[in-house]
């Protein structure tokens, strides 16, 4: 199989209704942090704002559940409610068909048609779900997107808490099909307890034999670490010799480990501030192209809010951009397709033979 990009339809602004629309609204914050009446939230599809008569304009780094800000020099960028200041013109109005100069762009892209008679068995996704034609495709998304995009993975601890998918994870960064990565605290503390003791939660990661005041070792590692300072200090000392933090930090890998509220430790590099550490993962989400959120639901959910159903490359090129996830749990994968994202896709089964599989799939090259 080989991937095309499916073609991006922009709307026909030569329409009367287009014609006949008004130079969108923008009102002035006089309060920081405080939207005018009436602001326009965004969603996760591509809009459009006409700033001027005949004119037009796609946002080019849309997120969910945000305000659109018009600059001096007419630019749209889009940003948090809380990082408005005094004077700031936001973008207003809610017909988001044209009425109120603005539309969102809700069937932007030519995707594969999926047909389905009235009564079909296995219409709803569940584990008896067959997904071969889903790995392929996604084999294929991802060889495109090592080359041509920016793939984020976001991972819960699970990832790294068996041998073979620890060292299959670590196999997909060192060939270039990571470009980024979401996680937490746990993560970080279970591949680096792994590196020091060869646990994970005190369990053998290949036979899962519990060691011998095997519930210490978490805690003895982010003791470790803790006290060289960081993770990166911790590799430079020869302490850190496999695993994913390694793999990411000597690759130059960028990440962003989210602190919660019940974490040990944490980490060095955990970002406590739940606000900054959205800023952060924000950097990257903006960069994305395929996402992939691997049994985390409070993670996946997040990621998936942050992130638009398209990027927009180039003067004339708007891709989609791919969201998957992967969980044991039904209602963990159903709940993020329905944050309504054109591209959302689950795959159900167990994340540790997910990666295996995947890392083994692009090994055949």
């Amino acid at each position: 199989m080989t991937f095309i990009l499916p073609d991006y339809n922009p709307p026909d602004f030569n329409q009367q209704i287009f014609k006949d629309a008004p130079v969108v609204v923008c009102k002035p914050v006089k309060q920081p942090g405080i939207a005018p009446d009436n602001y326009h939230a965004t969603s996760i599809y591509p809009e459009y704002f006409k700033i001027s008569k005949g004119v037009w304009r796609l946002i080019e780094e849309s997120r969910m559940d945000c305000v659109v800000v018009k600059t001096p020099s007419g630019k749209l960028p889009v940003t948090e409610c809380r990082n408005l200041k005094t004077g700031d013109l936001v973008v207003c109005g809610r017909e988001e068909n044209g009425k109120d100069g603005i539309f969102v762009h809700s069937h932007a892209f030519d995707f594969a048609n999926y047909k389905a008679e009235k009564f079909a068995f296995r219409s709803h996704l569940t584990r008896e779900t067959s997904f071969s034609i889903d790995y392929d495709e996604l084999y294929d998304l991802l060889k495109y997107d090592r080359v041509n995009g920016f793939i984020l993975w976001v991972l819960g601890p699970a990832v790294v808490f068996d041998h073979d998918s620890r060292k299959a994870f670590t196999g997909l960064i060192k060939k270039g099909f990571v470009h980024g990565l979401l996680a937490g605290n746990a993560l970080a503390t279970h591949d680096l307890e792994g590196a020091l003791f060869g646990t994970a939660l005190g369990q053998q990661l290949y036979s899962k034999r519990s060691a011998e005041l095997g519930h210490y070792n978490h805690l003895d590692a982010l003791n470790i670490i803790r006290k060289t300072g960081s993770i990166k200090a911790s590799i430079q000392e020869g302490l850190i010799k496999d695993g994913v933090m390694r793999a990411l930090i000597e690759n130059r890998i960028p990440y962003v480990l989210a602190g919660s509220i019940r974490d040990d430790g944490p980490m060095p590099e955990v970002i406590g501030d739940a606000y900054r550490a959205q800023d952060n993962m924000r950097r990257l989400t903006r960069r994305a192209t395929t996402v992939i959120a691997l049994s985390t639901q409070l993670h996946a959910i997040a990621t998936g809010n942050m992130t638009p159903s398209y990027k927009v490359e180039g003067k004339n090129m708007v891709r989609p951009v791919f969201f998957y996830t992967v969980d044991m749990s039904e209602f963990a994968t159903s709940k993020l397709a329905d944050r309504g994202s054109l591209t959302a896709r689950s795959i159900l089964t167990n994340v540790q033979d997910f990666v295996v599989t995947v890392e083994r799939g692009l090994s055949k090259e």
